[in-house]
């Protein structure tokens, strides 16, 4: 079972930095609708893309040795910031 529920984080993750790499020229890029993400952005920014990639490696080598909810923890942490991060309400 947990094989299937990391195998499920690290395809969720993949699709997550997908995402992250599409919009990511709506955040950093030059034209009028962008918006011109400051360094304070572009540090969160790639923190979350490299979590997206080492988190279910992570957890995937956790599942190796032994300790797979653990894993399976760090494998979804990712959808969990994101989920975390949209309850956030807009500052309007």
């Amino acid at each position: 079972m947990a094989n299937i529920f990391l195998f499920v984080a690290s395809l969720v993750d993949l699709f997550l930095f997908a995402v992250l790499i599409s919009i990511s020229g709506y955040l950093f890029g030059t034209g009028p609708q962008s918006l011109h993400g400051g360094a304070l952005m572009a540090t969160v920014y790639t923190v979350g893309v490299i979590g997206c990639l080492a988190a279910p490696v992570a957890g995937l080598a956790l599942r190796r040795y032994g300790n797979a909810g653990l894993g399976m923890l760090i494998a979804w942490l990712p959808m969990i910031g994101v989920l975390v991060t949209l309850m956030i309400p807009a500052p309007h």
